[in-house]
């Protein structure tokens, strides 16, 4: 297993990195909702469609000031080690020993006061339109840890811009009794995701790329803010 390795130096570095990516990427991340700030441990577990979701989700963690942690199927994080240095961890899917070491691993770690721990439950990327079916991993970490969850809806998609914007909608926090509870609050958060029609009413997590438009609509106002004074 490969354990998740935060560090003093190493990773205020990753994290400025995963930003600056998001930033490099898209027009916006923006949030729907929200995590509470606090020393409450929390799992999160979100939907997985994209490369970028875990990018995505750290933004969202660190935002509310909370040390995040996720859970990575262990060969991409052996090819993408320095996600460690933010609290990526692994296991091997299929490998029972494995799951019931990662598992037993997570709870230790939603000791840690502050921590948000994040499950893609649905245990590999799958198309946004897919039906939602949830692995009995993350009712498993509820019980074991006793933490409650919050259910993160993460939806990619272009606007009236030629960037893309994250739509990402937050739920409440809650106890974790079944799965089929969890895939059933998931889905209103991708409903409520998917409802949106202008993120730029919404909190914005990370600015990224301005358009075109964005940029030249900024010129005109300051040229006309220039003509005013002038005059």
């Amino acid at each position: 297993m490969i354990r998740d390795a935060h560090h003093a130096v190493w990773t205020p570095l990753v994290h400025h990195y995963v930003l600056w990516k998001l930033r490099r990427a898209f027009r916006g991340v923006w949030l729907d909702g929200g995590l509470p700030r606090g020393a409450e441990p929390l799992i999160l577990y979100a939907n997985h469609t994209s490369f970028w979701d875990g990018f995505v989700v750290h933004a969202l963690v660190s935002a509310a000031g909370r040390r995040g942690y996720a859970v990575m199927e262990e060969q991409n994080l052996a090819r993408y080690r320095f996600l460690a240095r933010i609290g990526a961890l692994s296991i091997r899917r299929g490998d029972r020993a494995s799951s019931l070491e990662t598992l037993r691993h997570c709870a230790r770690v939603l000791e840690r006061p502050g921590s948000a721990l994040l499950l893609f439950p649905q245990g590999r990327l799958e198309r946004a339109s897919a039906p939602l079916k949830l692995e009995r991993g993350l009712a498993v970490l509820g019980r074991m840890s006793g933490a409650r969850a919050v259910p993160v809806a993460l939806r990619y998609a272009f606007f009236e811009h030629e960037y893309p914007d994250v739509v990402v909608a937050a739920g409440e926090p809650h106890a974790v009794a079944t799965i089929e509870e969890c895939e059933q609050r998931l889905a209103a958060q991708l409903a409520r995701a998917a409802a949106v029609d202008a993120p730029s009413r919404l909190t914005r997590l990370v600015a990224g790329r301005r358009s075109v438009a964005e940029r030249w609509d900024a010129a005109r106002r300051l040229e006309a803010t220039r003509q005013e004074q002038s005059t």
